[in-house]
């Protein structure tokens, strides 16, 4: 070795320093502490690109829909149509008419399909689901007139539902609450604490497990969290009462419980969840499948939560308290996640720039 280079590898390199010196080198790389033990195998790094804010100031937000690569955004009070730009701007391309409720009414979910806009919202003494021509691309797009799609969901203060989304086999489900009447939610006349199912113009699919009724299964109490597995299984994230939140996988014209059971009953003549949480730990809202796993949008218990779709009763548990209420979550065209937060309901405590639309990383 070069003189010169023998000297400068004696001088910088720990492994040739004096054993102090030594020490003192793995005590500031280990991060604290006097005392020099074994560097502990180092972590996991956390995925490249951690959270981020896509866009901020939303008020009351409940539900994200993608139209093209832009989110739209659906406002509960204002009922307002949010469109996110590149640069986290919010246009305002429809504030939809009609909207009414109080406590947790107003407009809640929000689907897109084949240049339509539908939306579930309450209007006084119902909930309804409507369609709109959706024209231009973007935060230029635009809503035509509406079309009623199914009247007379029972509404109320509290319990709504109104998650919609598209199938893949084209139809349309639509998720409703017992709207604090529990006697609903076994009554197959009523449309209160259901899982519909509608064409996309609003008609009663033959193939319909009741015939001629919307009914697709029956027995919830508040479900506000639908998605699809590659093989085409229908999940459901549900509210319970004061005991467990669940996990459904939703068999056409399955009997859930609500009210004689809540949580796993071990009953055949209802559908035990595949998965139940103490519900102060979670009030699971939106839910989305992406990279085998079903991501769960948890208010109360203000988390992230991943059941892998091959083991699904387990789960981990990602940004525990870090973002507050989180309301939504969608699979992103870009592979991660789109996020939505739930802090000025009047059950959160917002912090500055909230509520939020936040990307994350697939877990």
């Amino acid at each position: 070795m070069p003189l010169l280079a023998w000297i400068l590898y004696k001088q910088y390199s720990p492994f040739h320093r004096p054993a102090r010196a030594l020490n003192k080198f793995v005590t500031n790389h280990r991060g604290s502490g006097d005392t020099a033990t074994p560097l502990p195998t180092p972590p996991i790094p956390p995925p490249t690109g951690g959270p981020g804010s896509l866009a901020i100031g939303l008020q009351i937000p409940w539900s994200i829909a993608l139209h093209g690569g832009t989110p739209l955004v659906s406002e509960r009070g204002t009922a307002r149509i949010q469109a996110v730009g590149a640069n986290g701007a919010l246009t305002t391309i429809a504030t939809i008419a009609g909207v009414s409720g109080t406590g947790e009414g107003g407009l809640l979910g929000i689907a897109v399909r084949d240049n339509y806009l539908y939306a579930y919202f309450t209007a006084g003494a119902e909930n309804r689901i409507e369609r709109y021509p959706l024209s231009g691309t973007g935060t230029g797009g635009r809503l035509g007139a509406a079309q009623t799609l199914l009247r007379g969901i029972p509404s109320g203060s509290n319990h709504n539902g109104g998650r919609i989304a598209f199938g893949p086999d084209g139809m349309l489900y639509a998720a409703t609450g017992d709207a604090g009447a529990s006697s609903h939610s076994q009554d197959l006349g009523s449309l209160g604490g259901k899982i519909l199912r509608l064409t996309p113009d609003g008609r009663v699919p033959a193939d319909n497990p009741f015939s001629g009724s919307y009914v697709y299964s029956y027995g919830h109490r508040n479900v506000q969290g639908l998605a699809w597995a590659g093989d085409g299984s229908l999940y459901a994230a549900e509210f319970g009462q004061n005991t467990w939140d669940e996990l459904n996988q939703i068999k056409a014209g399955g009997n859930y419980g609500w009210p004689v059971v809540e949580g796993k009953a071990n009953n055949s003549k209802y559908i035990d969840p595949l998965q139940q949480w103490a519900t102060s730990d979670a009030s699971p809202s939106g839910i989305a499948i992406s990279s085998g796993n079903l991501y769960i949008a948890n208010l109360r218990g203000e988390r992230l939560r991943k059941v892998p779709l091959s083991a699904t009763g387990t789960a981990s548990e990602f940004y525990v308290k870090e973002y507050g209420r989180l309301r939504d979550v969608v699979a992103a065209p870009d592979g991660r996640l789109y996020v939505l937060t739930n802090n000025t309901d009047g059950r959160g405590t917002p912090k500055s720039g909230d509520d939020r639309l936040l990307s994350v990383p697939v877990l």
